[in-house]
């Protein structure tokens, strides 16, 4: 009877799992293109290094903690946004700043709350498997957001990425776009905090992405690729972590790497030549 339980709670979490990891990976995958093709792989890092800032200002002030990362990788988001315009220093260098100020800003306050235990190690790396219900609705609920968000602006989004001049001469509005991109980006990482933690957001983000150009021969199908790899990835990491007792995180960006190394061989060569058939 209790093998039995303990069989029907395994099944419960590791689906949990599975679900909240590929609702992540169809958010991730169509957003990291726009990642890629902006050549902004440092901001979503500078984001997600954000991150751990505002689950320390939320533990501080008794805050939702999605809604906290939330808020301060908008405002890192904006203040990128408006430095870029008025500050001399170049983006590379902005984001460096931003990045490593908010991390350790993030680790101090952290420090310093004595009268909180928290699981540094979890934040860092994340906890999949703790996925709760709960969670699985603002997974669910962000999916749908993002989606639709996506769809709406889509065309706006992809002209201020291929050329800003020409967006703004079709009346585009490129600026209200990248806004739009930097607030969908802060979402994705304020609900992938708990599933992949600060230190993965990015590789998950960007690793898809980065294997599905590879192999797709329009940007529409790089979107529709690069989620269906994250997915897979997803599946083969979790997999992977509850045979080999390795971490859940880690598990799901060796994955991703693996699928990406196998995106340079002949078969895959092949896949492609298939899909320009297509």
């Amino acid at each position: 009877m209790n093998i039995m339980l303990d069989a029907a709670m395994i099944d419960d979490f590791f689906v949990r799992a599975v679900l909240a990891g590929i609702g992540l990976a169809l958010m991730a995958g169509p957003l990291g293109c726009f990642v890629i093709w902006k050549r902004m792989a440092y901001f979503g890092d500078t984001l997600a290094h954000g991150a751990l800032l505002g689950i320390a200002l939320g533990l501080l002030f008794e805050l939702h903690l999605e809604l906290s990362v939330f808020l301060v990788c908008t405002l890192i988001a904006v203040t990128l946004f408006l430095l870029q315009r008025r500050a001399s220093i170049s983006s590379d260098a902005l984001l460096g700043i931003l990045a490593h100020a908010s991390l350790a800003i993030g680790l101090v306050v952290l420090s310093l709350m004595t009268w909180i235990r928290v699981d540094l190690m979890g934040l860092l790396f994340g906890d999949i498997l703790a996925v709760s219900q709960r969670d699985l609705v603002v997974i669910s609920g962000t999916l749908v957001s993002v989606s639709a968000i996506l769809f709406v602006t889509w065309r706006s989004l992809f002209a201020a990425t291929v050329s800003r001049e020409l967006a703004e001469a079709e009346g585009l509005k490129p600026q209200r776009a990248e806004i739009i991109f930097m607030l969908l980006i802060a979402s994705v990482i304020a609900v992938a905090i708990k599933i992949v933690g600060v230190l993965l957001i990015t590789s998950l983000l960007i690793i898809p992405a980065a294997t599905a150009r590879r192999i797709s021969t329009s940007p529409g199908q790089m979107m529709v690729l690069s989620s269906i790899v994250g997915v897979f990835a997803v599946i083969l990491g979790l997999t992977g972590s509850l045979n080999l007792d390795t971490p859940s995180g880690p598990s799901i960006v060796v994955a991703s790497v693996t699928l990406f190394l196998f995106s340079m061989t002949p078969i895959a060569h092949r896949v492609q030549n298939v899909l320009k058939g297509a």
